[in-house]
């Protein structure tokens, strides 16, 4: 609900989803604010207000709307209000692609040494077919020589392609969403506080794969919305 530039956060996400490739787009909520913030920008779909993660809520939706168990659905979080149209079409489009897995998500690579350390930013690692390994808020993979130490974060020497930042947008197969929900939350996804860790943990493959896009980070701080607003005045004088 935060303003931006005006607008809420809310309805500068429903605007950006709007210009991807998706067929249907939808806000899924438990607050009535949230609803009449989008107004009539955006379909609304009011879900339970007892969700654990925003999965739990999002498998409620494929449920309301009967969707089939092959249909994908893309989770945009709202507080991504400058997610590219074209990165939401990619892990759509990467799910498809891949019919042994049953998620999909992207990242970009992580380029300064202050976030690698930052727990607000999410590491992944993925084999070389493009399925994760592990999701972390610590630095993965541990450089054991370069950090042995406990360098200045700063002072690292950031070898591009070597660590890389999860972005948090997710595609489904409806049908994974069923059986997610059915599974308790995992001991590694309670500690991480990081919902795919539960597919992980039961086995699950999730395909990652880099941005075709440079993705500007969401909203988790007070420093964060500020530096938004910044950004979308700049943008706005621009324009």
């Amino acid at each position: 609900m935060a303003d931006l530039a005006g607008r809420p956060m809310v309805a500068r996400v429903a605007e950006r989803c709007a210009k991807s490739g998706a067929t249907r787009v939808l806000v899924a909520t438990d607050d009535e604010r949230v609803r009449d913030a989008v107004g009539d920008q955006c379909e609304v779909v009011m879900t339970r207000a007892d969700h654990p993660s925003g999965t739990d809520r999002l498998q409620e939706v494929a449920e309301q709307l009967g969707l089939a168990d092959d249909d994908i659905v893309v989770n945009v979080q709202g507080d991504e209000p400058l997610i590219p149209p074209a990165v939401i079409d990619q892990v759509a489009e990467n799910l498809a692609a891949h019919p042994e897995c049953r998620m999909a998500t992207l990242c970009e690579p992580i380029e300064r040494g202050i976030d690698l350390f930052n727990p607000n930013v999410c590491k992944v690692v993925f084999d070389c077919n493009g399925r994760a390994l592990y999701f972390s808020r610590a630095p993965i993979p541990w450089h054991r020589d370069a950090f042995s130490q406990q360098p200045n974060p700063h002072d690292i020497d950031m070898d591009p392609g070597y660590w890389w930042r999860h972005i948090g947008i997710y595609a489904y197969r409806v049908g994974f969403l069923h059986q997610f929900v059915s599974w308790e939350p995992a001991s590694m996804e309670m500690h991480e506080s990081l919902e795919q860790l539960r597919a992980l943990a039961n086995g699950v493959a999730i395909h990652v794969a880099p941005a075709r896009e440079p993705v500007p980070g969401g909203v988790d701080t007070d420093m964060d919305l500020q530096r938004m607003r910044r950004h979308l005045r700049a943008e706005e004088n621009r324009g």
